[in-house]
């Protein structure tokens, strides 16, 4: 009875938050606080078991990648929508999806969470498979050191009853070994020494300043990435073959999340695994929201590069290779604290034509002291996004530097609503 209620109370409040201007992860509060157990008694009745993808920076991408692959095969996969990865994003997808028993039609839960949220979520979904993509430097206002994230890590590691997946690159991942319970694997992925050397800026992996990440995998990598170009990855499986994808976006972080996306699947799909069907997946994989995403409004297109923490937006900073025509910076609140943007590499970019944003004077002091040139201080996003439409050539793209906040703000103000849907 608790259940039925509040699906339809939650559907009537996201239908009501849509009609405001978007979606809005505060329908699933409602659930949630109508039915305590709402998670359980959704996500966790469906029948193939629910997978956790977890990290500083790269969750979002993988969870994608994951989806399309698992998809691709024609497995029925519910999932959360890109960045909804806290327990109420979770439970507004489920709105968006179940039935008003609370059955989902979905073979495989593939859920993005947060890395705070994750010791929560898997007291309420216990999850099969844990997968986590990295652990780096992140928001000091939220997490402090790395260590506090290890240990919400290991929380939900202790709580997976098939197998964790990690990129055996980083020793401090290795280490949550040590929290798995006994039947529980520990699979890997790879990076040839070859393909380091060719990315000499590393992988910014977190150092633990103890014991922790001494340790040694007792077998080798699902799958191992060997090359890293512009428009590609090259993938070796455990027999030593060679698989290309086709990738959205340069940049080491992009093959990386690939290769765990293919080795989870290959663990979730078994004998119904092809290689055909995952080479075709990527060439259709859909963009992930703020990720090599480009949104269109007024005749102007906006190349979307996120920053969320100082190594996510260095890797993105990365991919610049010329100074871009128009660059545009929007962050707002959603960055309390943005005092590591003095640690960033601005590449080649020479100048910023617009700030917006509630962080506007932060980043314009930043700017002044690193010799940039600076355009106009535009603090509402909107008004920005009407005077950038007719800056700069023509034809040419805006490259936005944005945090998730803005980045959601301008999809709604280019009229895409979509927030909750599993896609």
């Amino acid at each position: 009875m608790l259940l039925r209620l509040a699906i339809l109370v939650g559907r009537l409040v996201r239908i009501l938050a849509r009609t405001r201007g978007g979606g809005s992860a505060f329908p699933g509060l409602v659930a949630q606080r109508i039915d305590p157990q709402f998670l359980e008694h959704t996500v966790g009745r469906i029948p193939g078991g629910v997978v956790f993808i977890t990290g500083s920076n790269g969750k979002s991408t993988t969870t994608a990648m994951a989806v399309a692959l698992c998809r691709a095969h024609g497995l029925r996969v519910f999932t959360n929508p890109a960045g909804s990865n806290l327990p109420q994003g979770l439970a507004s997808a489920v709105l968006a999806d179940a039935r008003l028993n609370g059955k989902i039609d979905a073979d495989i839960a593939i859920l993005e969470v947060d890395e705070a949220y994750g010791p929560m979520v898997s007291a309420r979904l216990t999850p099969a498979n844990f997968v986590v993509t990295n652990l780096q430097l992140d928001q000091l206002n939220r997490f402090g050191e790395p260590e506090r994230v290890w240990e919400m890590m290991l929380t939900v590691a202790t709580r997976t009853t098939k197998a964790l997946l990690v990129n055996d690159a980083e020793p401090a991942l290795l280490a949550l070994e040590e929290g798995l319970q006994e039947g529980v694997a520990l699979h890997t992925v790879s990076l040839t020494e070859d393909l380091r050397n060719k990315h000499p800026e590393g992988i910014s992996h977190a150092t633990l300043g103890d014991y922790r990440g001494r340790i040694t995998p007792s077998v080798g990598p699902r799958l191992v990435l060997s090359d890293r170009d512009k428009d590609t990855a090259t993938v070796l499986d455990q027999q030593g073959m060679a698989h290309i994808f086709a990738l959205p976006a340069p940049g080491l972080h992009w093959g990386i999340d690939a290769t765990l996306a293919l080795a989870l699947s290959i663990e979730l799909l078994q004998d119904k695994w092809s290689w055909q069907q995952a080479e075709k997946a990527f060439t259709e994989l859909p963009p992930v929201w703020g990720r090599a995403e480009t949104v269109s409004y007024a005749g102007r297109d906006f190349e979307l590069l996120m920053q969320k923490n100082l190594p996510s937006m260095q890797v993105n900073l990365q991919t610049v290779v010329e100074p871009p025509a128009t660059v545009w910076v929007a962050v707002d609140e959603g960055t309390p604290d943005p005092s590591w943007i003095y640690d960033l590499d601005l590449g080649p970019i020479t100048k910023v034509d617009v700030l917006s944003g509630s962080k506007a004077w932060q980043w314009a002091t930043f700017l002044t002291y690193r010799g940039i040139e600076l355009g106009e201080i535009i603090e509402d996003t909107k008004e920005a996004m009407d005077y950038l439409a007719g800056l700069g050539p023509k034809g040419a793209p805006v490259t936005a530097i944005v945090n998730y906040e803005q980045m959601m703000a301008m999809r709604r103000i280019a009229g895409l609503r979509d927030l909750e849907t599993s896609g």
